[in-house]
C-alpha cells in the first residue's frame, strides 16, 4: 500500500541530479501543487520528461506555469520533451546560454519509449524521423531496415521518480483519471523507481470500479492531496 505523504515529504524525495518524469500536457494532467513546493526548493542539475516545457502565465494568474517554474528557477540542467515553443526561457537558457540541454522527441515516440522502458524493454523502432535531424539526437541508437523500409532505434526511458497526477486515488493508489488528463500518466506510473501521485481527490477502497482503474496502486509508492486548489487535474 502507498503511504500517504505531504507535499513537502514527497518533494523531499526528489534530489540534485536526479532524472524525473512529470506528467501532463501544458497544464492539463500536471501535479502542479507538488511542483509549486519542488520551485520553492533548493533541489537542481534536474533531467526532466514531459511532453512540453508549458509556458509562462496560467489561469490563476501565475507568472509561470507548471514545469515552467523549474525552468525559470534554473533548477532544470537537462530536459527532454516532444515541444518547447511556448516557454521563451527555455530557448534562452539553451541556444543563448547554453545552460540547459534540450532533447526534442516526436510525441508518439516519447510515449513509446517511455511505454518500453516500463516493459523492460531495451527500446522501440519507429519510422517516425528517419531522414530528418531526429536521427542525429543522443537517444536515437541507430537505424534499422526491416521489410525494405527504414527505422530509428530510439532508446527506451525510465527516471529515478515519476510525479502524476490523478482525479480520484484511493488508499490502494489505485487511479481514474479525468478525460484527457490521463495522457502520460499511466505510462510514467510504470516508468520510474519511485511514483508520486498528486491526487485531486481521496476516496473510499471501493469507490472507484475496477475496470475503470487505469493506473493500478501496485505502481504507486505515495500519495499525496492536492490539485483542487487548481481545478487542472
Amino acid at each position: 500500500m502507498p503511504k500517504l505523504v505531504s507535499l513537502e515529504e514527497a518533494a523531499a524525495l526528489i534530489h540534485d541530479g536526479m532524472t524525473v518524469m512529470f506528467g501532463g500536457f501544458m497544464g492539463c494532467g500536471t501535479p502542479h501543487d507538488l511542483i509549486d513546493v519542488l520551485a520553492e526548493s533548493s533541489v537542481k542539475g534536474l533531467t526532466l520528461i514531459c511532453n512540453d516545457a508549458s509556458m509562462p502565465g496560467g489561469p490563476m494568474h501565475e507568472d509561470h506555469y507548471g514545469v515552467a517554474k523549474l525552468v525559470h528557477n534554473r533548477q532544470v540542467k537537462r530536459f527532454i520533451a516532444t515541444h518547447v515553443g511556448l516557454n521563451p526561457e527555455v530557448a534562452k537558457q539553451s541556444m543563448e546560454e547554453g545552460t540547459l540541454e534540450v532533447v526534442l522527441v516526436p510525441q508518439g515516440s516519447l510515449a513509446e519509449m517511455i511505454r518500453a522502458g516500463g516493459a523492460g524493454l531495451g527500446g522501440i523502432l519507429t519510422p517516425t524521423g528517419v531522414g530528418t535531424i531526429v536521427e542525429e539526437s543522443p537517444l536515437c541508437l541507430g537505424k534499422q531496415t526491416i521489410h525494405g523500409r527504414d527505422y530509428l532505434m530510439m532508446d527506451a526511458l525510465r527516471a529515478d521518480v515519476a510525479v502524476i497526477a490523478g482525479s480520484v486515488v484511493d488508499p490502494k493508489g489505485n487511479i481514474w483519471y479525468r478525460g484527457a488528463t490521463s495522457n502520460f500518466n499511466p505510462l510514467m506510473a510504470a516508468a520510474a523507481d519511485t511514483v508520486i501521485v498528486e491526487a485531486e481527490e481521496m476516496v473510499y477502497l471501493g469507490y472507484i470500479r475496477p475496470e475503470d482503474v487505469r493506473t493500478q496502486g501496485i505502481y504507486v509508492d505515495y500519495v499525496v492531496r492536492g490539485g483542487k486548489k487548481r481545478g487542472t487535474v
